[in-house]
């Protein structure tokens, strides 16, 4: 009776730890930023009058961290990606997934695309990543993954 009492908390434990993570992708991204984790953030954000939801990726090399908003429209969804550095959306369509600057929309909301921050060479480059209409989660790992390489003057700190 103890073994089965003892294996139950240790089950109940492990499923407790399981459900409390937020962990939602991990991959490389092969710049000097190293590996990344993006997480779900339980807390929809209000923008544009809608709740959306929102991720936070973090990286290996740096103490920065990108907060990815999804807006859900008619055409697809918009990722926006703000950091303190840098802020773009990419756009998941019928059509493809690729990067573009800030709307004008979201600029009444105070976000803009500070050019500065911008490598523009690789910003062309991501204009289309792929296909559209892609999964919510493999966006998220994509963005992860592609958007160090639009930072101009990447700069790795080992944390």
């Amino acid at each position: 009776m103890k073994r089965m009492i003892l294996f139950a908390v240790i089950i109940f434990s492990v499923s407790m730890f399981s459900y409390g993570t937020k962990l939602t992708g991990e991959g490389k991204t092969y710049t000097a930023l190293g590996d990344y984790r993006v997480e779900a953030i339980d807390e929809p954000i209000a923008l544009k009058g809608e709740n959306c939801k929102a991720y936070v990726i973090r990286y290996e090399n740096t103490p920065m961290e990108v907060t990815v908003i999804v807006c859900r429209e008619k055409t697809g969804q918009k990722y926006l990606v703000l950091s303190d550095r840098l802020s773009v959306q990419y756009v998941n369509n019928s059509r493809y997934f690729g990067v573009e600057l800030l709307d004008k929309a979201f600029g009444k909301e105070g976000y803009t695309t500070d050019n500065s921050g911008l490598n523009r060479q690789e910003y062309f480059h991501q204009k289309i990543l792929g296909p559209g209409q892609i999964r919510e989660a493999d966006a998220t790992r994509m963005i992860a993954a592609f958007f160090p390489a639009l930072l101009n003057n990447m700069i790795a700190v080992k944390k």
